[in-house]
């Protein structure tokens, strides 16, 4: 258990449609608190199996649950090591395109009648304010990991890009998954719910409101290029190691895991 202070507290930059978690930075670790339900599980668990994909370690943000001791309180969330170096910024792509256009990113992409266009218009504009040329290549990535994970808050608040302190952009780490695997049991997933039609109702945001629409039109512009090989031990053994979290919560999520196993088998090659 860490105690932390209000004066680690970190005043959120990026919007959340779920809510803004407490976040905290403490020398070069970062906190979060779980806000709507079992954000930290899903942020442990997800971040745990990319170490199963084909993603390098410097290419996604490690997260390790955490009880963190807070005023009277004692919070479950997870702790992460600061990813960005001295004079780094983290951009969200929301507000890299006002900084550019003065005018709202999302608000242009939505006015895109043709979803594959609506992809299009997202990638070609990160990589003219960028010159990350392989900017497809990566939403292909971070749409596959939200699709096999249900992230229902990948919204253009939530997808970032690097800042140098040179003026050089760079590729962010896949991070923020707390939205997945059905985590907000306070107000849109409650427990004790069927889960499998709470799966149905799970939507993304990131440039329309389907999972698999999104992951098709991602593969088809730009290829598939993010696959993973776990099976169901790892899942059950990392799951193990969540015992800050009730038997019924890992249970939920241990059956959302194997059924989107199951869907997206494809993705998903025997360990070993």
């Amino acid at each position: 258990m860490v105690k932390l202070f209000k004066k680690d507290l970190i005043s959120p930059e990026r919007r959340s449609s779920k809510g803004n978690q407490l976040k905290w930075r403490d020398k070069d670790v970062w906190y979060k608190a779980d806000y709507a339900g079992y954000e930290g599980l899903s942020e442990y668990l997800i971040s745990h199996l990319l170490r199963y994909s084909d993603l390098q370690p410097e290419e996604y943000v490690l997260y390790e649950l955490e009880e963190i001791s807070y005023g009277s309180r004692v919070l479950r969330g997870v702790r992460s090591r600061n990813f960005l170096p001295d004079g780094w910024q983290l951009i969200t792509l929301e507000r890299l395109f006002r900084n550019v256009h003065t005018r709202s990113f999302a608000s242009d992409l939505y006015g895109i009648r043709d979803h594959r266009n609506r992809l299009r218009f997202l990638v070609d504009q990160v990589v003219q304010m960028t010159g990350l040329k392989d900017f497809g290549i990566y939403m292909n990535r971070i749409l596959t990991i939200d699709t096999l994970f249900l992230n229902e808050d990948r919204h253009l608040h939530n997808v970032a890009v690097l800042l140098d302190e040179n003026g050089e952009f760079h590729y962010c780490p896949a991070f923020d998954h707390g939205a997945a695997l059905l985590s907000d049991t306070a107000l849109d997933y409650p427990m004790g719910e069927d889960i499998y039609q709470l799966m149905e109702k799970a939507r993304p945001k990131t440039f329309l409101r389907e999972f698999d629409e999104q992951m098709e039109i991602s593969e088809e512009l730009y290829g598939s290029h993010l696959s993973f090989s776990f099976d169901k031990k790892t899942v059950r053994t990392l799951l193990e190691q969540a015992g800050i979290y009730e038997k019924e919560i890992t249970y939920r999520v241990e059956t959302i895991i194997y059924e989107q196993m199951r869907r997206y088998e494809p993705y998903i090659r025997k360990k070993g």
